[in-house]
């Protein structure tokens, strides 16, 4: 399956990739997972990630422009592609942040390759992608900041409505909604795994059968190895 998970800062969207990078991995199936559009990148050091906040509005633009088109690739190329914000996250905090000088983000944001990106996937015929939006609500968004705060937020408690409104218009404006290709998961009052198990039963009628039939292989909980004995397949426990 492959994914693009798009919702506001705090709804979860990392520790659910996780979860199903996990639940693939299980399976023996190998994913592709890029969680790294929200600037400062995640995933790079922190001495690299205080660089990037630092550099200037339209080398950052253009450093994000150029990965997101990138990306239009890896979810061609990339069986079970695990994407969080690409396109569609910059959209929204450019357009929300892009002029505040406290912000990562950047200004002078030109508006009009989204709807693009999104034609690009759809033209290779893919059979399993899904645009997965996530929310929850303005109590617990905010619970979360205060609980668990990022090092370079994002957002701010304020604009948590006016966030997630955009949000919703900007997923009901997408070509994969319109070709019926979106769930929505709301995490409020939810553990991380209940939101995997909605997440994989709203998905069934998305994915293919191929996958549909790995996904109802019994498994160990534990670790194990696969092995063939007279032509069948075997699955032995370590």
């Amino acid at each position: 399956m492959r994914c693009i998970f798009v919702g506001i800062e705090y709804v979860g969207k990392s520790t659910l990739i996780e979860l199903l990078h996990n639940y693939y991995q299980h399976l023996k199936l190998n994913t592709h997972l890029d969680d790294h559009f929200t600037i400062p990148d995640a995933s790079l050091s922190p001495a690299s990630r205080d660089v990037l906040v630092g550099l200037p509005d339209d080398i950052k633009e253009r450093m994000q422009r150029m990965q997101i088109q990138y990306h239009v690739d890896v979810i061609k190329n990339y069986p079970n592609t695990l994407i969080s914000g690409w396109h569609i996250e910059e959209a929204i905090y450019s357009a929300m942040y892009g002029t505040d000088s406290e912000s990562p983000y950047y200004g002078n944001y030109h508006y009009g390759f989204q709807r693009l990106y999104e034609s690009q996937v759809l033209e290779a015929h893919l059979p399993d992608i899904v645009l997965i939006h996530m929310t929850a609500s303005n109590a617990a968004i905010s619970e979360r900041m205060h609980d668990s705060p990022h090092q370079y937020q994002i957002i701010q408690e304020k604009d948590i409505s006016e966030i997630k409104q955009r949000f919703e218009e900007e997923v009901n404006k997408s070509l994969f909604t319109q070709k019926g290709r979106r769930i929505v998961l709301d995490t409020t009052d939810k553990s991380p795994q209940e939101s995997l198990d909605e997440l994989l039963e709203q998905t069934e009628p998305l994915i293919t059968i191929g996958e549909l039939a790995i996904r109802s292989l019994p498994v160990p909980d534990g670790d194990y190895r696969v092995e063939y004995k007279n032509g069948v397949r075997q699955i032995i426990p370590v």
